[in-house]
């Protein structure tokens, strides 16, 4: 299940908006077949797999397991259903990650499996499958888009210098912020931060495709219904102060990522306080700046 979590990540960018999916198939104490999703509208992880399985190893598929890190697409859509494909196959067992939330699979999956006479396990390290596609669940279980409330401050809790903007990001992690746009859908930020900053907003430091860009003020308020009916399954927050705390206010969010430089600034606008109903997922250093990812509860 690790082999399929590290496959599935090589569908990061092109996948979307399908889940990220790995699968592997094994017989004899060695694989035999694995693949991934690797862009939208093609094979699936499990088509994949099974035709990376060599000629002389397709008779061993009565007797293999195939592990998939998602539960098996039940429905036609730009592809067929991969559960009935692994029936056709006779795999004799199957191993799942986690359950598919999205409604048309749902269960279905591992009920085409099950009848199909295929022992299946399911929930092997599910925490760590959940995480992997935790927008594409988000979107489809709340209707909104998974929400990343995102700031860099200093030392002593300061967004800028003396209310003007400020560079706190240095070079290396300001290309991280940059690959985290190309990961995502959309960007937002308010309209006073807009006006000020004029931010670019875009994947410069990286490569990818630029976010969609988004500026809210009280007249033109974020409509997470009409976010959900285009499709964005994933949201920066990127500032300012005011519009960061409406979003912590509002219970609006899944994570919190945040930059902490090594110097004090002596005056300025504050950032915000990290809530109560948060973790710490991780904490890393780049030059002595610290990112701090905290997921709500």
């Amino acid at each position: 299940m690790r082999r399929c979590l590290q496959l599935a990540r090589c569908g990061k960018q092109n996948a979307h908006p399908n889940p990220m999916v790995g699968a592997v198939i094994v017989a004899r104490d060695r694989i035999i077949g694995e693949g991934y999703h690797v862009r939208y509208g093609e094979g699936h992880a499990e088509v994949n797999a099974f035709a990376s399985v060599k000629k002389e190893d397709e008779d061993l598929l009565h007797e293999a397991t195939i592990y998939v890190s998602l539960e098996p697409c039940a429905h036609f859509g730009k592809t067929p259903p991969c559960a009935d494909l692994i029936a056709r196959k006779g795999v004799r067992r199957a191993v799942i990650g986690c359950i598919d939330e999205f409604a048309e699979v749902h269960g279905r999956g591992i009920q085409k499996l099950r009848d199909a006479g295929i022992e299946t396990t399911v929930g092997v390290l599910e925490e760590e499958c959940r995480a992997l596609n935790r927008r594409f669940f988000t979107f489809h279980r709340e209707k909104r888009p998974y929400i990343i409330l995102k700031w860099a401050q200093s030392a002593n809790g300061f967004i800028d210098e003396a209310f003007k903007p400020t560079a706190i990001s240095n070079q290396f992690t300001k290309m991280l912020s940059h690959k985290l746009r190309a990961e995502e859908d959309a960007i937002l930020v308010g309209r006073i931060t807009n006006e000020r900053d004029q931010p670019q907003l875009t994947v410069r430091e990286w490569y990818g495709r630029n976010p969609q860009k988004m500026v809210i003020d009280r007249q033109h308020p974020l409509n997470i219904e009409s976010l959900y009916a285009q499709g964005i399954q994933s949201l920066i927050v990127e500032g300012g102060a005011k519009t960061l705390q409406s979003f912590i206010e509002k219970d609006l969010f899944d994570e919190i990522r945040i930059e902490t430089a090594p110097f004090t600034i002596a005056e300025g606008t504050r950032a915000p306080q990290v809530p109560p109903n948060t973790k710490l997922s991780s904490l890393d250093s780049f030059d002595n700046h610290t990112i701090q990812i905290f997921h709500r509860l």
